[in-house]
């Protein structure tokens, strides 16, 4: 048996180098593994493990993530606002092959979180061994930094504040800034537009972020619109987004429920 040297595949990385999108599974109140195969068969690409509106503990965030490498769905972990830099890099060590950092409100933020997601020369993560995204093999120490540099710890700024909005263009600028995640209720609210997400203002936000995408080679993603299928087909077809966050397990419970629970009432006893 050989030793494993590569790490795990990021499917987001893997499919928008195919020009396709990946879709993400929202993680909230289902803290078993047996969500990843639920995600899986329902077809998701990925999940996005929220830490920050939830009790889930890391510890239960970790076997997800475990069980997600092994199943071929890439775990990404939004970790809690303010959370310090251990925090972000317990997440990462244990699993996530990506954090999201909610909040940001500016550039100094934004370089806080990327050197702490990445490993010199990029940021200043401390090295350790043992992950799960190499099958808890070691490889060789600059082999192991690169890879998660490149494909196991990516960073996602979330674009979901006025300032953040305002200096998009010089956050995109950042290198280890690999993700540019517009958090849509946040974002509408702060810019007076919620819940209106037809608003003029609301669509030449989505465009700013789009554009510094594009420019500075980071890649797009967009949360909180998986309802409005008519705004995620422009922002991925005319602005590039390509991580496409689908709706989280609790508003998806709820809603099959009601439709089923709707069903059996509607029912008639002769």
């Amino acid at each position: 048996m050989t030793t494993p040297t590569a790490i795990s595949t990021n499917n987001l990385i893997s499919l928008a180098s195919q020009n396709k999108i990946c879709t993400a599974f929202g993680v909230k109140i289902c803290r078993g593994v047996e969500i990843v195969h639920i995600a899986k068969a329902s077809g998701y690409d990925s999940l996005f493990i929220d830490l920050e509106h939830t009790c889930m503990t890391l510890q239960e965030a970790s076997q997800i993530c475990i069980a997600a490498i092994s199943a071929g769905i890439t775990p990404f972990v939004r970790v809690p606002h303010q959370c310090g830099s251990g925090f972000i890099q317990r997440a990462l060590d244990v699993g996530a092959m990506g954090v999201i950092i909610p909040h940001i409100h500016g550039v100094d933020d934004a370089k806080r979180a990327i050197q702490t997601t990445k490993y010199p020369p990029m940021g200043k993560r401390s090295l350790s061994a043992g992950f799960p995204h190499f099958e808890y093999a070691s490889p060789e120490p600059n082999l192991l930094m690169k890879e998660m540099n490149d494909f196991g710890s990516l960073c996602f700024i979330m674009i979901e504040t006025a300032d953040s909005l305002a200096a998009v263009e010089d956050i995109a600028a950042i290198p280890g800034c690999d993700v540019l995640l517009v958090g849509s209720q946040d974002l509408t609210s702060e810019i007076g537009t919620f819940p209106d997400w037809d608003h003029p203002k609301f669509w030449e936000a989505l465009m700013a972020v789009g554009n510094a995408a594009k420019k500075h080679g980071k890649y797009m993603g967009i949360a909180g619109l998986y309802h409005r299928k008519d705004i995620l087909d422009k922002v991925i077809n005319e602005l590039g987004a390509r991580w496409i966050v689908g709706a989280h397990d609790v508003g998806l419970l709820s809603s099959g429920g009601r439709a089923n629970s709707d069903l059996l009432r509607s029912l008639q006893a002769n």
